[in-house]
């Protein structure tokens, strides 16, 4: 059940980045950064980056999903995103997964 939720949730969440992707017209250099926030870093990111996608996920598979985006997106981990747990996750009140890109700050 779990991974089934796993995979609905990263299906989902890499439509929305290629369907903002292709309305704002990415290149091919363009990408995607993807970050495990709290709900200010999320609002942080949302009111600097343009375009910038955000989902909240229920804790116990954020991770899972993260990981499994990133993979998606050819994207490697950091060791830092290696080291998480849902222990972490839930230390740091990581509730969102969030997309953006760093050469595209709103103006």
């Amino acid at each position: 059940m779990q991974e089934q939720a796993v995979e609905n949730q990263t299906r989902i969440y890499l439509y929305d980045l290629m369907n903002e992707a292709k309305e704002h017209g990415f290149k091919n250099g363009d990408q995607w950064e993807l970050s495990l926030v709290t709900d200010n870093e999320k609002t942080r990111i949302m009111k600097d980056y343009y375009p910038a996608v955000a989902t909240k996920i229920f804790p116990e598979i954020l991770l899972q999903v993260f990981q499994s985006v990133k993979s998606n997106l050819s994207q490697s981990l950091s060791k830092e995103e290696q080291q998480m747990d849902t222990k972490s996750i839930l230390k740091d009140e990581l509730n969102y997964i969030v997309a953006f890109n760093p050469n595209r700050p709103r103006h």
